[in-house]
């Protein structure tokens, strides 16, 4: 049966992920136990959107069912090639992991041996648990299988161990349903899949909410990720003739209620298990319906900007806030509090705008000299045979 295959590389996605991304590094601004001793008045920044956009690391894993699902669901279904697939997801990933994981090692044994010379008199980790085990289970991807109970050293890179192995069971489906050549098989095990790794969150792991990482957070990844495989299909069943007005209430109507969704997830923490089916629908219909404001929109050169460096700016943002902290106590929160009589809310608002422009700077910086040379040289090594473009391997 053919299958219907919408353009791989479609940039209103790609602008989603961006400012998804952005969401991401402004919760974790909002949500620094130390930003929040020195700066207690955040005014505007501290709103329950930002709290809780956390939400958005499972749009992340819609947009990547979708984009996998675009680039290998194809009429010549025979032709998926396992050895090749994995060789991109690595290239893809690793190089800019390996990259912040050793920064963050490097930062903290040049705050150790600051101590051992005098000139600091201690050295408090980011995080206590950035020890040697920990170490390793980031290396290997492993940080949000449950072998630890706890995040260390980037911690936001739990969600990228996830999409990993996510990508391998994405993987073992293709190859299932190769060898049965039957394609809707995909698709009847995507079913089972979001289904199954519901039932495993509910009912084995007996969570009430989506928000979890190590505590075997590649169920949470499989959930959202399937969802995203099984919308391309959706896209590709819905009939032309919509019109109009209802395209863009679609589009706009998921958007809100996305928004929504966030906003509210802190107050009903169940509503959180919606979250990633309205992203399905936002997404799904940016793509069934491309000349709509909304998605022309989102084709603005900043956005796509953006869209291009987003994982660079979701692996980095850790790093650059843990600085930050540093920076913030060093001047002190007296200082910081005395501008509130200026302005409330003045020294938040300054800093994190300086928060998202080092973060914006640093990323365009690590994009350009780690994640797309790095991209190309590891798959080169995984890869001898000429590489294709790398845009497929997005």
């Amino acid at each position: 049966m053919p299958v219907h295959k919408p353009k791989a590389h479609y940039v209103p996605l790609d602008s989603v992920r961006g400012l998804a991304a952005l969401c991401v590094v402004v919760h974790h601004f909002v949500g620094s136990e130390t930003l929040k001793t020195i700066l207690p008045n955040r005014a505007w920044i501290d709103v329950a959107f930002f709290h809780n956009s956390w939400l958005c690391v499972d749009l992340f894993f819609v947009l990547s069912g979708i984009v996998i699902s675009m680039s290998y669901m194809k009429s010549d279904f025979g032709a998926f090639d396992f050895r090749d697939f994995v060789a991109r997801r690595i290239a893809r990933i690793y190089p800019l992991h390996l990259a912040t994981l050793l920064a963050f090692l490097s930062f903290r044994l040049m705050k150790l041996g600051l101590v051992a010379v005098g000139i600091l008199h201690f050295a408090p980790p980011e995080m206590p648990v950035n020890n040697y085990v920990s170490f390793i289970v980031n290396l290997l991807l492993l940080q949000a299988s449950g072998i630890i109970n706890y995040l260390s050293w980037n911690g936001p890179s739990w969600s990228i161990s996830a999409e990993f192995y996510t990508y391998l069971v994405f993987a073992a489906v293709m190859l299932a349903a190769q060898a049965a050549r039957n394609v809707r098989m995909v698709y009847a095990l995507s079913i089972l899949l979001v289904v199954g790794s519901l039932g495993i969150i509910l009912f084995v792991l007996g969570m009430e909410t989506l928000d979890f990482h190590y505590q075997f957070g590649i169920v949470r990844c499989i959930l959202s990720f399937f969802l995203g495989v099984l919308t391309v299909r959706a896209v590709a069943m819905v009939r032309p003739g919509v019109s109009p007005m209802l395209q863009s209430a679609v589009q706009i109507g998921a958007a809100v209620t996305a928004i929504v969704i966030i906003s509210v997830v802190a107050w009903l923490p169940a509503i959180s298990f919606i979250a990633p089916v309205v992203f399905a629908i936002l997404l799904g219909s940016l793509m069934l319906f491309p000349n709509r404001p909304l998605p022309e929109l989102l084709t603005a050169k900043p956005l796509v900007w953006l869209g291009k460096r987003s994982y660079s700016i979701y692996m980095v943002h850790a790093l650059v806030l843990v600085l930050l902290e540093y920076f913030a106590r060093g001047v002190g929160a007296a200082r910081f509090q005395s501008l509130d009589g200026l302005l409330p809310g003045l020294p938040a608002s300054v800093l994190l705008v300086g928060f998202v422009g080092a973060v914006l700077a640093l990323s365009s910086l690590t994009y350009a000299t780690i994640e797309m040379p790095g991209s190309r040289l590891v798959l080169g090594l995984l890869r001898p045979r000429p590489a294709k473009s790398l845009a497929a391997a997005e």
